[in-house]
């Protein structure tokens, strides 16, 4: 499967200036999916590479890779269909209830090869499937806690500077309440959880919720004080 979309090619000072402008803009509206897609595809190339050699030493990683499955309407809309104890159906009803789509992701455009545009495009896609697992919002504390997961799994330069971006946003009580509670939570869940981009989530969405969570040691976002 092509990537479309996937190889633009760009000279350095390129790949620096899209970095920038998509910075700049992302800051100045956080809600340019696109602007912060371009962010991490351009600050991320070492850190895609680190997960694509992670992907292929795990059996199942190497499977995602082989299969290169997609999170759009036309692979994951069964999961409507599903038990209401599944993973599966918890992820329905995490994007119904917000009237999400799985087909609103902005494509990958600056990945050297289709492979690192594979697994740019899959981290981007498997998003949803964490907010689900880790039962966050998807307010600005929500977005910003999950971001602190991403890094510790990816070491994604774009999460960090997601999280600084989003922190500037925050009000005092905001800003109080995600340093004290949800920024030391997601320090730990995202360490102690198992290598998630290594998972292929679609075979287990008729698994039930809470047994996927043990399987993958995943630690839900705690309630709000």
């Amino acid at each position: 499967m092509i990537i479309q979309g996937a190889r633009v090619p760009l000279k350095r000072w390129q790949q620096a200036a899209v970095a920038v402008g998509s910075a700049v803009g992302a800051l100045l509206d956080p809600r340019r999916a696109d602007l912060i897609g371009a962010l991490g595809e351009t600050t991320g190339k070492p850190a895609f590479e680190n997960v694509l050699e992670r992907m292929k030493r795990s059996p199942e990683g190497r499977e995602v890779l082989s299969e290169r499955p997609r999170v759009v309407s036309s692979q994951v809309g069964h999961a409507w269909d599903l038990p209401e104890n599944t993973f599966g159906a918890a992820y329905a009803r995490f994007m119904g209830s917000r009237n999400f789509s799985p087909d609103d992701r902005p494509p990958v455009r600056f990945m050297e090869t289709d492979e690192l545009a594979y697994v740019a495009t899959r981290a981007r896609e498997v998003h949803d499937f964490w907010h689900t697992l880790f039962g966050l919002h998807t307010n600005l504390i929500g977005e910003s806690a999950l971001k602190v997961i991403e890094f510790r799994q990816m070491v994604l330069p774009m999460c960090l500077m997601s999280v600084v971006g989003g922190t500037v946003r925050f009000n005092e009580k905001q800003r109080r309440l995600f340093f004290q509670h949800y920024f030391p939570w997601a320090n730990i869940a995202g360490t102690k959880c198992t290598d998630l981009m290594c998972i292929y989530y679609e075979k287990h969405f008729n698994e039930d919720l809470e047994d996927v969570r043990r399987k993958w040691g995943i630690i839900p976002a705690p309630a709000a004080p």
